[in-house]
Order: C-alpha cells, then structure tokens, then sequence
C-alpha cells in the first residue's frame, strides 16, 4: 500500500482533487477531518483542539488503511495539523510529529485562487506565502519525502494522475 498525503496551504484544490481521483478512478481517500471539525465546532483551534483533530485524523487514516488498497490519498494528515498550530500559535505539539507517516506527500502551491468558505482562515497573499513555507518547513522537520505541485488545476491534476501512476507502476502487482 502507498500513503500519497496532499499537504498545502487552504483553498490549493487538494480536496476537490482527492474526491475526482476517487470518483474517476477509484483510488480511495481520507477526508479532511479539521474541516468537519470546524463546520460542526467552529474554528476556534486551540492547540488542544488541534491535537483533538490530529487523533481523529489518524483513526480515520488507520480505518482506511485497513483495507490495504493499493494506493490511499490522505486529504492531510497530523503534520498538516502541525502547521496549522504553528500559523495559529507559533508553536507544534510534539503529539504532531509522532503519528505514522504518509509515503509520498504532495505540497500544493498556494498559486490558485483562494476561496472563502467560512472554514479558512489565511486568504491574503502574504498568509498563503506564510502558510505554505510553514507547511513546508514542517515536512522538511518530519524528513519526509516530497514535491511540489503548482500551476493551474488541470495542470495540477495531470501532475497529480502522472505521479500516482509512476508510484502505482513502480510497487508492481500486488503491493
């Protein structure tokens, strides 16, 4: 099983993205658990809260996995929740940084409009500039493997499709 996390900055398409590759080829994903959060509790993350949202995150990663399918999208992960506690209070938990690890992750460039949705937070440019070097910073803190993707969103999902078709290609039948 491959673990393909999209990380990134708000409004860069990563949900939109994981439910068409889901729908049209029926890779599985794992929502985003803070926006549930935040539509039913609000966006008041306190770093407790965050640290609530981390945990339902990886329970919801861990029942996914379950299933072994062969590829597995996450829609974020803890170190996503890391950055968000670094933009809202200047400092990470380390409970953040303690959960399993996706495989690959794909960081998505905040070059595509920002869309407010009443759940994000960081809409001016200079926040997206600030927000995606945070959740940079916090992949190259876990040491974890990724590249960028950046460009328009047809753009970003033929790089999206190539990428997972490559990983897919390279495990080989059977996982």
């Amino acid at each position: 099983m491959i673990r393909v996390c999209f990380h990134g900055a708000e409004s860069t398409g990563k949900s939109v993205l994981a439910a068409r590759l889901e729908q049209e080829l029926g890779i599985p994903w794992v929502p985003e658990y803070g926006r549930e959060w935040a539509e039913t509790k609000g966006t008041d993350f306190t770093l407790a809260a965050l640290c609530e949202i981390a945990r339902g995150q990886d329970a919801a990663m861990r029942a996914a996995a379950a299933s072994r399918p062969s590829v597995l999208i996450l829609d974020t992960d803890p170190l996503m929740t890391a950055a968000w506690a670094q933009m809202l209070h200047g400092t990470i938990p380390e409970e953040l940084f303690g959960y399993a690890k996706a495989d690959f992750y794909l960081l998505f460039d905040p070059d595509v409009p920002w869309i407010d949705d009443r759940t994000r937070l960081f809409g001016t440019p200079d926040e997206r500039a600030r927000f995606a070097a945070v959740a940079e910073e916090v992949l190259n803190r876990a040491g974890v493997p990724y590249q960028h993707v950046a460009g328009n969103f047809s753009q970003r999902e033929e790089k999206v499709r190539n990428f997972l078709h490559d990983k897919t290609l390279k495990q080989g039948p059977g996982g």
